[in-house]
């Protein structure tokens, strides 16, 4: 079974869950009019207190309110990115991979830290939901499967998504974990990404994009890890763990783990997150 026949498979329950896509539809929209109503908030309050402080400085006052007004406007319309989404999951019966409730766990988090930078392994019917969600910011997918690239980038041009390959195979994982513990380039205090084919568990080989970038949100919600010749999601969680322990900027790195129920999963997760 190829990616697409099992994503559809697995996502699409048109009859049963028809409503969901017009609920994320509803979720980019209330994101929108929550920041416009929360920096209008912000403007007047400023504004107010200008006035308060002097009466002589109405004309000043004014021009400011005029380019405060402009700036909160142009700062909260609606991107082209979530007009297009909104647009697409309110007339679409495709329900995204996630559940109301993991998206709603990311999308809190979303909230207080977009404009970010958004790392995303996997490609899905749910990408342009996460990049409308982060507006203005940097959302990036990595995909393994290239023909999958291009079939969700026929419907959505303006995500920005790369295939990469990965060197790593589900029924490896006990032996990675092993090997982990046994190489020195693996090691919390050494490792590093970009180059480090010693450590089998780095990902190397990616876009320069990947590793240039300081992540504020890292989801992992691929590769394939449901059969033991699929890439599984070892590297990924190590890497992950790799990128948000070298954060040189303040903050910190949030990693979102989906399927983190499966063994494999919540095995990597309890010894590298």
């Amino acid at each position: 079974m190829n990616r697409e026949d099992f994503a559809k498979n697995r996502h699409f329950l048109a009859d049963r869950r028809w409503v969901f896509p017009l609920v994320i539809a509803c979720l980019i929209a209330g994101a929108i009019l929550t920041s416009s109503f929360i920096k209008a908030a912000d403007y007047s309050m400023l504004c107010s207190v200008v006035n308060s402080r002097s009466s002589q400085a109405v004309a000043e006052v004014s021009v400011a309110n005029n380019r405060s007004s402009s700036q909160a406007v142009a700062e909260t319309t609606a991107t082209p990115v979530q007009l297009q989404a909104i647009i697409h999951y309110a007339t679409s019966r495709i329900v995204p991979q996630q559940s109301f409730g993991e998206i709603s766990v990311t999308f809190d988090v979303l909230k207080k830290r977009s404009p970010c930078n958004f790392l995303v392994f996997g490609l899905g019917y749910d990408s342009l939901m996460w990049t409308s969600l982060n507006p203005n910011g940097h959302t990036v997918f990595f995909e393994e499967d290239p023909k999958w690239v291009q079939t969700v980038l026929k419907d959505a041009p303006g995500l920005h998504a790369h295939p990469v390959k990965y060197r790593t195979q589900l029924k490896e994982a006990d032996a990675l974990l092993s090997h982990y513990r046994s190489e020195k380039n693996c090691f919390p205090s050494k490792a590093y990404l970009r180059g480090n084919t010693k450590c089998k568990l780095a990902l190397t080989g990616f876009p320069d994009e990947f590793y240039d970038t300081e992540w504020d949100l890292i989801m992992i919600d691929a590769p394939r890890g449901y059969f033991p010749a699929a890439p599984g999601r070892m590297a990924a969680i190590f890497s992950a763990a790799v990128m948000a322990r070298n954060r040189k900027g303040p903050g910190v790195t949030h990693v979102f783990l989906h399927d983190v129920d499966r063994k494999v999963e919540k095995t990597f997760a309890e010894e590298f997150l």
